[in-house]
């Protein structure tokens, strides 16, 4: 599956060999600190990613998003932005399955 995503800002999403280790229809995402707080309710399609180095209560995820349309540029405090329709196919596919974050 290649779709257009929006990544983390200045390299915060992690690259490398993960697992995705739960999956929520949807659920509130909060955190950041200042001008950087975010507050966001039924963020779609969510999709918990670890591994060794990354611990799962690190946070990171894949997951649909509402709050912007600027696919292809950085947007985000470290998690996969992707439209919600191709977030919905990949939660629909993914079942403990392994993925491969790379910088391109």
């Amino acid at each position: 599956m290649q779709v257009l995503i929006s990544s983390g800002k200045w390299g915060r999403t992690p690259t490398g060999d993960f697992t995705i280790w739960t999956k929520l229809r949807s659920t509130r995402m909060s955190g950041g600190r200042g001008s950087d707080y975010y507050n966001l309710p039924n963020v779609p399609f969510v999709m918990f990613f670890s591994n060794a180095d990354v611990p799962a209560t690190s946070g990171f995820s894949f997951h649909g998003t509402y709050w912007h349309n600027n696919f292809g540029y950085p947007m985000s405090h470290g998690c996969i932005n992707m439209r919600i329709t191709d977030a919905e196919k990949l939660y629909n596919w993914a079942e403990n399955a392994a993925v491969t974050i790379y910088d391109n």
